[in-house]
C-alpha cells in the first residue's frame, strides 16, 4: 500500500485526454492488484473462467489500456523484482489480512449478506504466478513495452520519469515521489464511480496529477525530509511510531530538520533507518528496457483469451479500437510534423 499522504499532498484532477501523447509508465503490480479488487461479480467472486482461472486482471488489462491507447497515452508496464529483506514483514502482514479479509467473505457468503461479501471480497485479492505470468502474457502480446525491476516496480518507474525517459509515473502509492519520481499520474486506470474497499461508500474516481517539486515546496520539505517524516510514519519497509501521521511526522522534520534530531527531540527510534532511507534515496534499477511499442499480434490474443472463455467479438472490439487509435495517433504526429515543418 505504501505511504499515505492524502490528507497532506494537493494533487491537481485532469481529464483523461490530458495525458494525450504522453508516455506514462504504470506500477504493473498495482494496477492489476486494482483490478483484481475491482472487477468482481456482486458476490464478490472474482471472474472466473470454466477452468476456474481468474481473469478479472486480464478483462481490465485488455479494455483498460485499449482505452488508455483511445486518449492518445503511450503506456508501459514496470513489474515487481525481488523484494527487499525489509519488505518481508510487510508482505507477510498483508497475507494475514488477506486470509482474515477470506475468511469474513465466506462467513458473509454463507449468512446471504451479499454487500458485506463484496466488501470483503476486494480485500481478498493475491497475486499469483499464473496471474503475474498471464499479465504479462497478454501485454507482450499487445505490444505493450514491459520493463522487469531488479526491485520495487516504483523504483524503476520514478527513475524512468528522472530521466525524462517517460513523462509521469501511474500508481495509487505515493511512494512514487519517495522514489524521486518527477511526476506522479493516479487513478489512471480506474476512474469513474467506484465503491471504496472496505466501506459501504463510493465516490467518483477522477484522474490526478502531482508535480513532486511543487508538492515539497508545498508542504516545506526537501525529497529527503519527506523520506525521513514518512519513515516516521511507517513504510512498506518499518512499522514508523506509533502516533504519528502524516502531519505530525511532516511538522517534526520540518521543525527539527533531520529524523535524527526528531527521534531525539521525542525519544524514539527506529533500528535500519539508514537502510531504509537509502533504499528510497538511492533504489535498485536497471539501464536494460525498451519502451518501443511492439507490433500488435491480434491472433495471439484472441487465441490466448478465448482460452480464457474470452467472447472473441468482444476481444476483437478492444483489439479494433486499439488499431484505430494507433492509425490516430500517427497521422497527429504527422500533421504535427508537417506543421512544425512549414
Amino acid at each position: 500500500m505504501g505511504v499515505n499522504l492524502s490528507g497532506v499532498i494537493q494533487c491537481r484532477e485532469v481529464d483523461l485526454s490530458f495525458l494525450s501523447g504522453k508516455k506514462v509508465t504504470i506500477d504493473a503490480y498495482n494496477t492489476i492488484y486494482q483490478f483484481l479488487s475491482i472487477i468482481r461479480q456482486p458476490d464478490g467472486f472474482p471472474l472466473c473462467d470454466s477452468k476456474n482461472r481468474v481473469t478479472s486482471h486480464l478483462s481490465g488489462l485488455l479494455y483498460r489500456t485499449a482505452n488508455l491507447i483511445e486518449y492518445g497515452i503511450e503506456p508501459s508496464f514496470v513489474f515487481d523484482g525481488i523484494p527487499h529483506e525489509l519488505k518481508y514483514t510487510t508482505l507477510e502482514r498483508r497475507r494475514s489480512r488477506r486470509d482474515d479479509a477470506e475468511k469474513e467473505w465466506e462467513r458473509a457468503i454463507r449468512e446471504g449478506d451479499i454487500k458485506k461479501a463484496f466488501s470483503k471480497a476486494q480485500q481478498t485479492s493475491r497475486m499469483t504466478n499464473e496471474i503475474r505470468d498471464s499479465s504479462m502474457e497478454l501485454l507482450e502480446l499487445m505490444g505493450m513495452p514491459l520493463v522487469k525491476a531488479p526491485s520495487d516496480g516504483e523504483a524503476q518507474a520514478a527513475y524512468m520519469c528522472a530521466k525524462e525517459d517517460v513523462w509521469a509515473s501511474a500508481s495509487q502509492d505515493y511512494d512514487s515521489i519517495l522514489f524521486g519520481a518527477p511526476r506522479l499520474v493516479r487513478n489512471m486506470t480506474i476512474t469513474g464511480r467506484r465503491k471504496m474497499p472496505g466501506r459501504d461508500e463510493y465516490r467518483t474516481v477522477r484522474t490526478e496529477i502531482i508535480e513532486s517539486e511543487e508538492a515539497l515546496q508545498q508542504i516545506g520539505l526537501t525529497r529527503e525530509q519527506l523520506v525521513d517524516a514518512c519513515i516516521m510514519m511507517g513504510t512498506d519497509f518499518n512499522p514508523g511510531i506509533s502516533g504519528i501521521g502524516p502531519k505530525r511526522g511532516i511538522k517534526l522534520i520540518r521543525d527539527h530538520g533531520s529524523l535524527e534530531a526528531a527521534l531525539r527531540h521525542i525519544g524514539e527510534e527506529i533500528s535500519e533507518y539508514e537502510e531504509i532511507r537509502e533504499i528510497f534515496l538511492n533504489g535498485e534499477y536497471t539501464e536494460g528496457y525498451d519502451l518501443a511499442p511492439g507490433n500488435m499480434d491480434r491472433e495471439g490474443i484472441i487465441e490466448m483469451l478465448s482460452g480464457y472463455d474470452f467472447t472473441e467479438g468482444r476481444v476483437t472490439s478492444a483489439l479494433d479500437k486499439i488499431d484505430c487509435a494507433r492509425a490516430a495517433n500517427r497521422a497527429k504526429r504527422q500533421q504535427r510534423s508537417l506543421d512544425t515543418w512549414f
